[in-house]
């Protein structure tokens, strides 16, 4: 079941981007990191890596992932609570900015879109905590007091605002997603006149996604049939967005990883005997220099985020962070599904990337 401790102290909820009336929130797993000296921290920190152990953390919003309902709707109520703490804090005027709703999905690795304003489900439009979500990958609304949340472990979370309309979305989009155009169904939703701004949340790191080679083969297929890219980029396909996969015997001391489970304290856990050693990729960029050591022909490690980009880019979206993506595998503070398979746990926590149009209460 999910850490009690968190219940008592300020939920892990980050506001990474503001703009107009919109803002950005990025859920973690943990209150507090590994570096803390409160010991309790320092135990459910731990707990993410057990083997064996699910690991839900301490602010698990998934409720399809077999953790205590109870504290997965606790856990979402005081979501919306600290969301309306952090908006008010910002805000000079006397009058406070509220959200009333966050809407959730049930993600299917589809492309349907979910349309807030105009669901035929009046108890789900109006519900605050969305109580009986729709099956879909992404969502649009215009409304104020509203927050669209999008659930990951290791998937890509994307968010997207028109300034011009004041539409905003939010997208799930994994390698199947990314496959079958759920980004750019999602924008063709939009006014096609006006620009849209895109934030992409915590996921998973080409370093550390290895796939067999039929995923790459019909990841390639679906981003032909459904032009989700130009005819260039498609043509360099292989080179620009995955690499052959290494199997090496420990983690790699690269300089320039951004691992953090490599502290002294968890160095010895069952993580680091369970990761395979990949060299260290920044998310966004260009192939990697990797030793050819022990290639395997059949596997190749994919960059989602970066592919997820290129699909943003040719639409005509402006991504905004294209340069500091957190790795969901890496980062203890965050789930991680291949995680969890990796240290054969029976299940891990969602964390929330969420987009958020306050109302003037």
């Amino acid at each position: 079941m999910t850490n009690k401790t968190a219940a008592l102290g300020k939920p892990p909820v980050r506001l990474i981007a503001q703009l107009d009336g919109v803002s950005i929130f990025q859920t973690t797993a943990l209150t507090k990191t590994i570096d803390s000296d409160d010991g309790e921290a320092v135990a459910a920190s731990k707990q993410q890596l057990q083997k064996g152990q699910a690991s839900y953390g301490e602010f698990n919003l998934g409720l399809h992932v077999n953790d205590a309902s109870l504290t997965v709707l606790m856990n979402r109520m005081r979501l919306l609570s600290a969301i309306n703490d952090q908006l008010n804090a910002q805000q000079a005027s006397a009058q406070p900015l509220m959200v009333e709703r966050v809407h959730w999905l049930n993600q299917v690795h589809g492309k349907h879109v979910y349309d807030v304003e105009h669901s035929t489900d009046e108890a789900h439009r109006n519900a605050k905590l969305s109580m009986r979500p729709v099956d879909a990958d992404a969502m649009i609304s215009r409304q104020t007091g509203t927050a669209l949340a999008i659930m990951t472990a290791d998937c890509v979370p994307i968010v997207l605002y028109q300034p011009a309309t004041e539409q905003i979305a939010a997208i799930h989009a994994g390698w199947q997603g990314l496959s079958c155009g759920v980004i750019k169904a999602t924008t063709e939703r939009f006014d096609s006149d006006a620009p849209i701004i895109a934030w992409i949340g915590a996921c998973i790191s080409q370093a550390n996604y290895e796939v067999g080679r039929p995923v790459l083969e019909k990841l390639v297929a679906g981003c032909t049939d459904n032009q989700l890219l130009d005819s260039a980029t498609l043509n360099n396909f292989d080179a620009l967005f995955s690499c052959s996969a290494l199997i090496e015997n420990e983690i790699s001391k690269d300089s320039n990883s951004r691992h953090k489970v490599g502290r002294d304290d968890l160095h010895n856990s069952e993580l680091h005997k369970s990761y395979k050693s990949h060299k260290s990729m920044d998310k966004l960029s260009n192939r990697a220099t990797l030793s050819t050591e022990n290639i395997s022909a059949n596997k190749v490690m994919l960059n989602l985020p970066k592919l997820a980009t290129a699909q943003l880019e040719h639409l005509g979206v402006n991504v905004a962070n294209t340069t500091a993506i957190d790795c969901s595998y890496d980062d203890i503070n965050y789930y991680s599904y291949r995680r969890q398979t990796h240290l054969q746990q029976p299940a891990t926590g969602r964390m929330a990337l969420l987009i958020v149009r306050g109302s003037y209460g």
